[in-house]
């Protein structure tokens, strides 16, 4: 499983599409029940263009995920800003190989000994592909 599938899996709850494999262990099951409740709520009638009750639900709200697993650390982590402190609220390798790993899942055509730059660029892109791919992303971690 590649680290993008690793971070989607942790607080999407998913894999990403060209993934396969899921994510496990106490960080993805305690996000898991803190981000979508157990039922879901009867939909009422819909206006036309309007989105679904199901799109709706679906939508996970990234930041509330997060902010919730950084509740539970002691460490405090500036995970809105570094993809260093991302990868460790998620318990994800964040040593300078895994995060060149995963600037080639994304296709970065940058200098990978330029780590500041990399891992700036890093982090928007993240982010942005945890928006299409289901997540509710503010758009000040998108800029």
């Amino acid at each position: 499983m590649g680290i993008l599938s690793n971070i989607f899996g942790k607080i999407l709850h998913k894999d990403s599409p060209t993934a396969t494999g899921s994510a496990t262990g106490p960080a993805a099951t305690a996000s898991a029940s803190a981000a979508a409740p157990s039922t879901a709520p009867a939909a009422p009638a819909r206006a036309a263009g309007a989105p679904s009750a199901s799109a709706a639900i679906s939508e996970t709200d990234v930041e509330a995920v997060l902010n919730g697993m950084a509740a539970k650390q002691t460490q405090k982590l500036n995970w809105q800003t570094s993809i260093v402190d991302l990868m460790k609220l998620l318990d994800i390798d964040s040593s300078l190989q895994s995060r060149k790993e995963l600037a080639k899942e994304l296709n970065y055509s940058g200098d990978m000994n330029d780590s500041a730059s990399m891992n700036i660029w890093l982090h928007k892109q993240v982010m942005k592909q945890l928006a299409a791919n289901g997540g509710k992303v503010p758009a000040s971690l998108l800029d």
